[in-house]
């Protein structure tokens, strides 16, 4: 990795730097190999640049559904000021960062991912304006294009605020302008907050934390129901995830001679080669590490005989997010044993997947799959009966642990500060999609279970969309049953 050129840039550079950007002066390296810019050299820099100025863009693909969606926002809040920061980057050590991920609420209202950006909504007679605020392309007069360490020799290019309102059909001005503008705001504002420390200063006597409550509350609830375009990225994120669940079953011998580290690799370069990213950590769980409901850690080892439970997902280029789950057999067919806890946990997916329907409430697909649990537990004498008593008392989650699923949509866990009665409590309509995901562990150190028991978990997750007359699987390309996984890995590996 690079270092930066300039630790020590005469103070005339660094304050004309400053100026353009309306932040700190360029961060000097101490130990950087240069001592300065010449006079020369900073001249030099200033010209002979070709005009790379992007023209005639097409706009985003969502373009016509975040303008809904900004529509629907302003109808919700009339004649307050609405500010939707992006959020910054965030360092990971010294003076590198982490990828940056915008936050959901900014780009599901624009579309836009970059960092420091900010939506705000001015309210104009019966309705808002709307104006995204962002980092112009970086200074070529000044050298912040190559001096700075977010400048654009050293990060990339930015879209200049000309090629952003095209993009995203917003109009764009300088964010480093807004901060000063909104401490001279009146009138009611509510802001996003979490992300942006520097807006959230800007606006601090003028906001209250109950008021900027229900605007998270209504940003995530307004993405319970997905659009047409939500649904088709929902749809490719699981399409992705698919073919890296493939691709992990094409080199188990080689996660046997490694780790279960080599299964999480080979997946997160499906998600990078086809998304952005993975949709969250991982859980590539082989033997008793199945029974930890987030091993992400993945450092353990891979044995024929045992189970991987793999839980990942594909994420867009829009952060949309799949969440998938199926537990393997490594040697490719399941014990005995394996089979019968696999089986139940399949029969008890089959019955929360029945349960999802439009007009059900949401707990039922829960209630039918621990229902079936519990009758499995019960049977093998694991519990004692009847399973009323047992669902009642919640006695079958000592194995079962987690509820059955949960929304999924941009967040992996989506819409999560939604109320309660319009959630967990609420109604399932048409264009929810949410996962179901039932699953046994019986931890390796549970003496109240038999021996051959310990150690192993079993978990199956699918993606489900609720339609106008039922449900439709998204994930249905991964075989779920214990006979079809052992003969798809079978002609995976053959």
């Amino acid at each position: 990795m690079a270092e930066e050129l300039t630790p020590e840039t005469p103070d005339a550079v660094l304050e004309d730097a400053a100026d353009a950007t309306g932040d700190e002066p360029i961060k000097q390296r101490k130990n950087g190999l240069y001592p300065g810019v010449s006079d020369e050299l900073a001249e030099n820099m200033k010209s002979g640049w070709a005009d790379t100025e992007l023209r005639d863009l097409e706009p985003i693909a969502q373009a016509a559904e975040t303008a809904a969606r900004r529509a629907a926002l302003s109808a919700r809040f009339p004649g307050e000021r609405l500010v939707i920061p992006a959020g910054n980057l965030k360092t990971r050590s010294n003076d590198t960062e982490y990828a940056f991920r915008a936050s959901v609420e900014y780009a599901y209202l624009t579309g836009n991912q970059t960092e420091d950006g900010v939506l705000v909504m001015e309210p104009r007679g019966e309705g808002h304006e709307a104006t995204i605020y962002l980092l112009p392309r970086s200074d070529r007069e000044n050298g912040e294009f190559w001096l700075s360490g977010q400048g654009e020799l050293w990060v990339g290019r930015r879209h200049s605020l000309t090629e952003a309102e095209q993009l995203y059909g917003i109009p764009a001005s300088d964010v480093r302008e807004l901060a000063g503008t909104l401490r001279e705001a009146t009138g009611p504002v509510r802001v996003v907050r979490g992300y942006d420390a520097g807006i959230e200063a800007a606006l601090t006597d003028k906001v209250t934390a109950e008021r900027d409550e229900e605007l998270r509350v209504f940003l995530s609830e307004a993405r319970l129901v997905k659009d047409d375009f939500e649904i088709g990225e929902l749809q490719k994120a699981v399409d992705s995830t698919v073919r890296g669940f493939e691709d992990v079953v094409k080199v188990l011998d080689k996660a046997e001679a490694t780790s279960e580290r080599y299964i999480e690799g080979t997946f997160f370069l499906r998600a990078r080669v086809e998304g952005n990213d993975v949709g969250y950590g991982t859980i590539a769980a082989a033997g008793p590490h199945a029974c930890t409901l987030h091993w992400v850690r993945n450092d353990g080892p891979v044995r024929s005989g045992d189970l991987l439970l793999l839980d990942a997902g594909v994420e867009t280029h829009t952060y949309y997010t799949a969440d998938v789950t199926r537990t393997l057999p490594v040697s490719g067919r399941y014990s005995e044993l394996q089979k019968k806890i696999y089986d139940a946990v399949y029969d008890a997916q089959e019955a929360g997947i029945a349960a999802v329907q439009p007009g059900a409430k949401y707990r039922d697909f829960h209630d039918a799959a621990q229902r079936v649990l519990a009758e499995r537990l019960v049977e093998w004498g694991l519990v004692e009966g009847p399973v009323e008593r047992v669902l009642e008392l919640g006695l079958q989650r000592r194995w079962t642990l987690h509820g059955t699923g949960h929304m999924l949509g941009m967040d992996v866990h989506d819409c999560a500060a939604a109320r309660v009665e319009s959630y967990v409590d609420g109604t399932l309509e048409p264009g929810m999609v949410l996962t179901v995901e039932p699953g046994l562990y019986f931890q390796a150190d549970d003496l109240t279970v038999p021996e051959e028991y310990r150690g192993i978990g079993v978990r199956i997750e699918d993606d489900i969309l609720v339609t106008e007359d039922g449900n439709r699987n998204l994930s249905a390309g991964l075989p779920r049953r214990s006979d079809e996984v052992e003969a798809w890995m079978a002609a995976l590996k053959g």
